[in-house]
């Protein structure tokens, strides 16, 4: 398989989560800043290999064939992710760029022997979970910040928006993977938030609740 073709089945996969509709060719060219009729071309192709249905106006889902391989590029992601924060002190928004890079290494040995070396970890440093190397991957209870009730004390356990942006602010708001949050109180006009944060008074804004996952704590 190209680079290419790795890449769209990523990226439907990431799409397909949570939709149980085929996905539009449009959404694709969105995730991958290309045209529309670019995209039905490789989605031909990907057909081609049994890697993807597709039919015109039903939109396109992965075969389990394709799931499969959509899942080991996942775990080789997350894995690569994981290493570069825990053993060469990346910081979690470094890291992405670099993994996208060597997630489309091919040495089945490598990534497992990885794995191990890792200790088999069960997230990446985002809080979004890892598949093992069948491409099972674990269900993880979570809901928006931005859902939770009032005076319910969470703790956060990933982030929906991992671009390097967010997660330098959360860095400068000393929010982090684990960090104890108690909803203060929620402003009825822009459902902005008031927070303590490992017990330290914090605002704010519901698009930034709306990025965070949390758990009871």
């Amino acid at each position: 398989m190209t680079y290419s073709e790795e890449n769209y089945l990523k990226v439907i996969y990431h799409l397909s989560i949570g939709n149980n509709k085929g996905i539009t060719t449009n959404a694709i060219a969105n995730e991958m800043e290309s045209k529309p009729s670019s995209v039905t071309d490789m989605v031909k192709k990907l057909a081609e290999k049994e890697l993807v249905a597709y039919k015109k106006y039903q939109g396109v889902s992965l075969t389990d064939k394709g799931r499969q391989h959509a899942m080991m590029i996942v775990r080789k992601h997350r894995l690569w992710e994981v290493f570069l924060v825990e053993k060469l002190d990346f910081s979690w928004d470094e890291v992405h760029d670099v993994a996208e890079q060597l997630e489309h290494i091919k040495s089945e040995k490598l990534i497992d022997k990885l794995d191990e070396f890792l200790d088999f970890p069960t997230e990446d440093p985002h809080g979004d979970p890892i598949p093992d190397r069948n491409g099972k991957i674990a269900k993880v209870e979570k809901q928006l910040l931005s859902e939770t009730s009032l005076n319910t004390k969470v703790i956060c356990v990933g982030v929906k928006d991992s671009s390097s942006s967010f997660l330098q602010y959360l860095d400068k708001q000393q929010i982090a993977l684990g960090s104890a949050i108690e909803i203060v109180s929620r402003e009825h006009f822009d459902q902005s938030l008031s927070l303590k944060v490992n017990d330290k008074p914090l605002s704010v804004s519901n698009k930034i609740a709306a990025n965070l996952f949390v758990k009871p704590l």
